[in-house]
């Protein structure tokens, strides 16, 4: 299964996504990430975090969705709240979009705490995204792509 990930600035929540389920999807999930106004480079933090987890940073960056026309994922995952109210580009059309919110680093009492709690729930969320039946269509998709969010709520 095709996966892009969006948050505005593409620089932490969807940066994450990507090389989490990069890693713990198995061959099963191809993940990407973009945002509608990316800022041009991932937040280091970012990056430190998810060595730290043990996870590979190798070919992050931040990059607008417009870099994915010729993507065709077959979800799209908008992860911060401003994303999901944003109107997609029209070459997403054929994609299943559902958001999985995930509340911004600043809410949280220290940066450490917040890239740990997030990194975790992204972890319990690509898990079970990567043992989804995809075959059963995109309304069937979608419907268990809100069970997961609501499985494992930020």
């Amino acid at each position: 299964m095709r996966i892009l990930f969006i948050c505005t600035h593409n620089r932490c929540r969807s940066i994450l996504a990507e090389a989490i389920a990069n890693q713990l999807g198995g061959g099963q999930l191809i993940a990407a990430s973009a945002g509608s106004a990316p800022q041009g480079e991932v937040h280091p933090l970012s990056l430190h975090y998810l060595d730290q987890h043990g996870f590979t940073t190798d070919g992050l960056r931040s990059q607008s969705w417009h870099d994915f026309e010729d993507f065709k994922p077959d979800a799209i995952l908008t992860l911060c709240d401003s994303a999901a109210e944003e109107t997609c580009p029209v070459w997403f059309g054929e994609s299943t979009q559902v958001h999985w919110g995930i509340p911004e680093q600043e809410d949280l009492t220290s940066q450490k705490a917040a890239f740990d709690r997030t990194i975790a729930l992204l972890t319990q969320r690509v898990r079970a995204l990567s043992e989804l039946d995809v075959t059963d269509g995109r309304e069937a998709l979608r419907q268990s792509l809100l069970a997961i969010a609501e499985r494992y709520p930020a």
